[in-house]
């Protein structure tokens, strides 16, 4: 598991999605899919890394209504291509008062509603990865945990990861940078990361799920080829 944590400068909470076992029996590919908190952070030396490591497509993954600085990124390499992915709304009156108000919106806790609210938002950005140009594709938000988190339950969801190593990549990230709060709000609401990842996941046909949202079918093929080779 050490082997998928990376170390660019200035950014703490990136990992390769390769390297993980699926339920058939194969493996996800070393250097095909990245997941990070933003890269805006970079010095010199770790957007060299970055470009060095092969990721040639960057997918960032913004909240509608929410300004955040900290995700506008310059590339210094212009074969590098930034693609915008709004995944959330907090202009969602509902969304807002349960979770964007609420401290809970920085646990998996809100996972299953946003799933169940945007599966277009969601589903652009796997057709976004599906279609990127040759090369490494990196997917972030700010942090690395949530937003990301969902893309990457429903990526390895897709090519078959088991459950269990879903929710060890997840817990991954508080290792990397932990948050003690996160695990006293989900005691409070008496769950857990495995409770709330799990509920997540509860009845989620992700191909159906997916094409529902607006993925095609070849989007689908491409990020299993992406990932699994």
């Amino acid at each position: 598991m050490n082997e998928r944590i990376l170390a660019w400068d200035r950014c703490t909470n990136i990992r390769d999605l390769g390297g993980l076992s699926t339920s058939d029996g194969r493996t996800t590919r070393w250097g095909a899919i990245v997941r990070s908190d933003t890269p805006a952070r970079l010095t010199q030396s770790g957007w060299s890394a970055l470009y060095t490591y092969g990721i040639r497509t960057i997918v960032t993954l913004r909240t509608v209504g929410k300004v955040e600085d900290e995700l506008n990124i310059t590339s210094p390499y212009p074969d590098l291509v930034t693609v915008q992915a709004e995944i959330e709304d907090i202009t969602d009156m509902d969304f807002l008062q349960h979770w964007a108000a609420t401290d809970l919106w920085c646990t998996p806790l809100y996972y299953q509603d946003a799933l169940q609210r945007w599966p277009e938002r969601h589903a652009a950005v796997i057709s976004a990865i599906a279609r990127a140009q040759p090369g490494g594709v990196l997917f972030h938000c700010v942090r690395g945990n949530d937003r990301t988190g969902i893309i990457t339950l429903l990526l390895l969801a897709l090519v078959g990861v088991p459950t269990d190593e879903i929710i060890v990549d997840y817990e991954i990230s508080f290792e990397l940078s932990p948050d003690p709060y996160r695990d006293e709000l989900l005691a409070r609401e008496h769950s857990s990361v495995r409770e709330a990842l799990l509920n997540a996941l509860e009845g989620l046909n992700i191909d159906s799920y997916l094409r529902k949202g607006g993925a095609s079918q070849s989007d689908l093929i491409a990020v299993r080829k992406r990932l699994l080779g």
